[in-house]
Parts: structure tokens; C-alpha cells; sequence
């Protein structure tokens, strides 16, 4: 009840795109995390083969951003301040998941990456548009 006495609902659209920025910030934080701390061989080990044919400073850069994207989603919007970042890091987890599906296609590995990174694309295009207009977070004052 506030304090009108008037029963609140839980905001169902609120919770949705807070679970899925959750989701998101510990997927992409945890890919980062091994694409920073694990050799090409270490990655493939994972079933991460493609590794094996990209640069290892290119590897290191996706893994920074990961982990810059999963701070992106969640910090800006929980503290308030610069809100705007959380649709951006959505947009760049969005972008990074095309990429993938496409780096994927071209190698023929789709049949066992493209789910997953269908249902990231999908979360991170939820919390764009989520952010964008239907819950967007406002600037603290």
C-alpha cells in the first residue's frame, strides 16, 4: 500500500527488464572474463574453437568490451546517474551478438551457437526498446 492507502502492483515490465539486464551482465561478464584469462587453446578447450583463428589481441578487446557492455547494463540504470548508457550497452550487446551469428554462419557453426546467441540478441533488443520507452530510467537530481 502507499501511503494513500492504495494496494501497488508490482511492476511486471520493470522486473522483466531488470532480469534480463541481470542475465545479460552475467553472461557477457562471464565470457569476457575467460576471453580476457584463457589462451586460444584454453577457449577452445570451452568449445569456443573460433578462437583458434582470431588474432589474440582481437580476442582481448572483445573480452574487455564484454565486460565494459555488462557494467554498461547495470550500473548506469541502479545508480541513476547517466541512464542513458544502460540502452547503449544493450545496442553494443546486440551488436556483438549480429557479429557472432555472423562469424558463426561463415565458419558453419550455427546449428550449435545460433540459439544462444538468438536469445541474447533477443534480451538485449528487449532492454534496448524496454529502456528506450516503455521503462526508461531517470537521471538522478
Amino acid at each position: 500500500m502507499d501511503e494513500h492507502g492504495t494496494k501497488k502492483h508490482l511492476d511486471w515490465w520493470a522486473v522483466g527488464l531488470w532480469a534480463s539486464q541481470l542475465i545479460l551482465a552475467a553472461i557477457f561478464l562471464y565470457a569476457g572474463f575467460m576471453k580476457l584469462g584463457r589462451s586460444p587453446e584454453g577457449l577452445a578447450e570451452l568449445g569456443w574453437t573460433w578462437a583458434m583463428d582470431l588474432p589474440l589481441p582481437f580476442i582481448r578487446f572483445i573480452g574487455a568490451m564484454e565486460i565494459l557492455g555488462a557494467v554498461g547494463i547495470i550500473l548506469p540504470a541502479a545508480s541513476r546517474i547517466l541512464p542513458w548508457l544502460t540502452p547503449l550497452a544493450a545496442a553494443g550487446m546486440a551488436f556483438v551478438q549480429i557479429s557472432a551469428i555472423i562469424l558463426h554462419g561463415a565458419r558453419g557453426e550455427t546449428a550449435e551457437t545460433v540459439w544462444f546467441n538468438l536469445t541474447l540478441l533477443a534480451l538485449a533488443a528487449f532492454v534496448l526498446w524496454g529502456r528506450l520507452s516503455k521503462r526508461p530510467v531517470s537521471p538522478r537530481t
